[in-house]
């Protein structure tokens, strides 16, 4: 009934966790949900396509979009550049739209800090230490190191939840779906998202 304006749907959580396919589902349940789509002056890999994985730029497109002030928020990952376009959210969330990140707790501050009013930022939580390695194990694509470097640094991100607004365990990943759609759901209905409330409210003052 009313028009608002979008919301930043922000996930972030260790690795192993799931955040990723809690995105694609919730991606799948909501046609008014769109996501974000990074720069990055990494390589594009043989499966990934341009403006969909994400907008592959070289270092110096880069740099004049640091410039220039495009991103919303960016950083550097193992020496390659990546980074949140301001004007594509800006669209989205002007038309209704809401846009989810799969982001680490340094992007999701930044985006608290240079748009608090349209972020709302979640923590997932893996179940338990047991659980966590079981599932980076499970994917069957990292050695024995890697996994423990994993495990390492999940408790150093961990220690970040208090920075967020949720927090939510991801022991299944339809409970934690719907746990996800509700927040998402309360968020769109604050007052202050959604447009042309006064304006109905009018219209019984003149029955």
């Amino acid at each position: 009934m009313f028009s608002r304006r979008g919301i930043m749907f922000v996930l972030s959580s260790p690795s192993g966790a799931g955040k990723t396919t809690l995105a694609r589902q919730l991606l799948a349940d909501n046609a008014d949900l769109v996501p974000s789509v990074s720069v990055t002056t990494r390589p594009m890999r043989h499966n990934e396509c341009h403006g969909m994985d994400y907008y592959f730029v070289s270092p110096n497109e880069y740099k004049n979009m640091i410039d220039n002030q495009e991103f919303l928020e960016y950083a550097t990952v193992h020496d390659n550049g990546y980074g949140t376009p301001k004007k594509f959210v800006e669209n989205a969330l002007s038309s209704g739209k809401d846009v989810i990140f799969d982001i680490d707790w340094q992007g999701a501050k930044q985006l608290k800090d240079n748009v608090p009013h349209d972020v709302v930022n979640i923590f997932i939580m893996p179940p338990s230490p047991a659980e966590l390695r079981r599932r980076l194990t499970g994917r069957g694509t990292d050695d024995d190191h890697i996994i423990e470097k994993r495990l390492t640094k999940a408790y150093s991100e961990m220690l970040h939840w208090q920075d967020y607004d949720y927090v939510v365990v991801n022991d299944t990943t339809d409970i934690c779906v719907k746990k996800l759609q509700s927040i998402l759901d309360a968020n769109r209905l604050l007052k202050n998202r959604q447009y042309n409330i006064a304006d109905f409210v009018e219209l019984f003052h003149k029955i």
